[in-house]
Parts: C-alpha cells; sequence; structure tokens
C-alpha cells in the first residue's frame, strides 16, 4: 500500500469518510490527508477528530493548511476556502 492516502471530503455522510480513512491506516497507509473546500471543511474537521479518537493512541494530527481558490468563470470568479488535515500514524 502507498505511504499516503488523499481523502476529497464532499456531500456523503461524515462516517463515510471516517471509515475510509480507517480502512487506509489498517491497509498499511502511513499518512491520510484530507481535503475539502467550502461548506465541506466542517466535514473534514469533524471525520479527523473522529478518526483521531477512533484510533486513539495509533493516530496525530500532524498538519493543518488552510487556503483559498479562484473558481467560476472569468468575470464571475469567486474565492472558495480550503483546508488540508494530515492525520499520521505514530511511530
Amino acid at each position: 500500500m502507498s505511504e499516503e492516502a488523499v481523502i476529497l471530503v464532499g456531500q456523503k455522510p461524515t462516517p463515510n469518510y471516517v471509515l475510509a480513512a480507517v480502512m487506509q491506516f489498517s491497509q498499511g497507509s502511513r499518512r491520510v490527508i484530507f481535503k475539502a473546500r467550502g461548506r465541506s471543511i466542517s466535514k473534514a474537521v469533524d471525520a479527523a477528530e473522529i478518526v483521531k479518537r477512533f484510533l486513539q493512541n495509533q493516530v496525530d494530527i500532524a498538519d493543518v493548511k488552510i487556503g483559498s481558490e479562484r473558481l467560476g468563470e472569468p468575470g464571475k470568479e469567486r474565492s472558495v476556502s480550503t483546508i488540508e488535515i494530515t492525520l499520521e500514524r505514530k511511530s
């Protein structure tokens, strides 16, 4: 299995993302990154906290990156917030 897995958080229920992350860790991934933007940011934060609580002494939040992207057609562009939450298996 790869060293790192990326989970794109969208409109599915939060438990789906939690299950995906737990499965990635159980299959040997060392790092799982939740990526979200806009309204999905709170869902990504919830999923990361649930995974951290579920895998108590095995996983830590290693990094959090925030930013923004420009979306839309020229003249109708808007700025959308983004987040990347990196969970890492403890050594």
